[in-house]
């Protein structure tokens, strides 16, 4: 038997529509950073998911009447999460080029298990141990202003943080997958998001700034693709597990790397090795060993 034939690996529907929402997702980084030029972070954001809840609400009126406690609760809880990861990612874009945000915001994925083992108490296996290790030492080579080994800038911890947020939507998203229904929890969920970055602003001393044509146009754009986003993530989530999700998304910042390079940034060699140990870090983390069967058992007893 090969080693590669002792994984597992197959595609189910949910999964290939996630595949394809995920090269579109990649492309989004450059947008938001346009944005940025033109407005503060949590004000962006707070029009972008304003926009997602409007969309996702005008395709679910009738649907919205069956609302519950318990998806009010996952809604808003979800929410938070996504208000606090995007929102940092969409602050550090301010200082660091989209794709090396994009390879640090990947750093959510091996942070799954991680969340789920310190917060849950879920202990993970081998394979994802090792590929904390490896995304680690990615981020090192990665994270330098400069592609200095270990020198983390302001942009890069606040991408950091906001990774670990996005790390907890995911966990929360399968924790009521199944449970709630999918329409009514998005609508709450993108409308809290909206809310709080909102809130945001005053804290972070944003005012509202100067209403712009391509500010408009990339905040209503990226609000109607983020309800996609949403509503697709909890839909296929309901069948696909949450580390199987977070290993689909690692094709994102692969393809925000190559809008990057088509848009002219370059990341020093350093930081090219660094995303490289992220992704295969991502990877790793996600393979499984599919057990052998006890051959002794099944082969014919010998003659005598």
């Amino acid at each position: 038997m090969s080693l590669l034939s002792r994984y597992s690996f197959s595609v189910k529907p949910q999964e290939a529509i996630l595949i394809v929402i995920t090269m579109f997702w990649g492309g989004t980084f450059l947008a938001v950073q346009y944005a940025v030029t033109l407005s503060g972070p949590f004000f962006f954001v707070g029009v972008r998911f304003a926009t997602a809840a409007l969309a996702v609400a005008l395709l679910s009126v009738h649907t919205l009447r069956g609302l519950t406690w318990l998806e009010v609760k996952a809604g808003v809880a979800i929410g938070v999460a996504i208000a606090l990861g995007y929102s940092l990612q969409t602050w550090g874009l301010q200082s660091i080029p989209s794709s090396k945000s994009a390879f640090i915001t990947a750093m959510y994925v091996p942070l799954v298990p991680l969340l789920q083992w310190l917060c849950l108490g879920r202990v993970p296996g081998l394979m994802p141990c090792v590929g904390i290790v490896l995304a680690f030492i990615g981020l090192m080579f990665l994270a330098g202003p400069d592609g200095n080994v270990l020198a983390l800038g302001e942009g890069e911890w606040i991408t950091l943080v906001g990774a670990v947020a996005i790390a907890a939507e995911i966990i929360l998203i399968s924790a009521w997958a199944g449970k709630v229904d999918v329409r009514r929890v998005t609508v709450v969920q993108l409308a809290t998001a909206s809310v709080v970055a909102f809130i945001a602003m005053g804290p972070a001393g944003e005012s509202v700034p100067p209403m712009s044509t391509g500010l408009l146009v990339v905040a209503l754009g990226l609000g109607i693709f983020s309800a996609i986003i949403q509503v697709t993530m909890n839909w296929a989530q309901r069948s696909v597990s949450p580390t199987r999700a977070t290993v689909i998304y690692t094709g994102e910042p692969v393809w925000a790397g190559i809008f990057g390079r088509l848009a002219g940034e370059r990341l020093p060699l350093l930081a090219l090795l660094g995303a490289a140990f992220i992704i295969i870090g991502v990877l790793v983390s996600e393979l499984k060993f599919k057990k052998k069967k006890a051959v002794q058992q099944e082969a014919p007893p010998e003659s005598l």
